[in-house]
């Protein structure tokens, strides 16, 4: 695990330069693991204050993380665009990524957080999986793709 204090974790917007830098790079890995990137419909405006938000993790002042929140109506937030950069991977800041998404989106009201994923990012679902997440029924873009993942995770009542 690296050291923490050294990872800082920004709210910054979509479009900021940081932002789109990790998700050129992600969409990048979709290319290579999926054969296309990620084409589910995105406007950065859903990722703004007070439907959604967008973090960049910061290690020694580089950006290396990512990860969004929209609101998905009602109650439920889903988490797009997490991402940490290869060189950074298998320290733990995917996991202090996704604590601060889970914080970030109780804070906004939500009670689950939703995402996709799919079957070619083994780390991921392991991630999610011991994160406490549980497969559901697909939904949103890729609802009927065969190679995708729907997780939620409960957020009421938990500490």
């Amino acid at each position: 695990m690296t050291d923490e204090s050294r990872f800082e974790i920004r709210d910054e917007p979509y479009d900021s330069s940081s932002a789109q830098r990790l998700i050129a790079e992600v969409q990048a890995e979709y290319v290579v693991r999926y054969g296309g990137p990620d084409d589910s419909p995105i406007d950065a405006s859903e990722f703004a204050v007070p439907d959604g938000l967008f973090l960049v993790g910061y290690l020694d002042g580089e950006p290396v993380a990512s990860g969004g929140l929209r609101r998905r109506g009602g109650s439920d937030v889903e988490i797009k665009r997490m991402y940490v950069v290869p060189a950074a991977r298998r320290v733990g800041l995917s996991r202090l990524m996704l604590a601060a998404l889970e914080d970030r989106a109780r804070a906004m009201g939500a009670t689950r957080v939703v995402l996709e994923t799919g079957q070619a990012q083994p780390e991921a679902i392991r991630l999610y999986q011991t994160s406490g997440f549980q497969q559901i029924d697909g939904y949103g873009h890729y609802a009927h793709a065969p190679l995708a993942l729907s997780f939620a995770k409960n957020l009421a009542n938990l500490d």
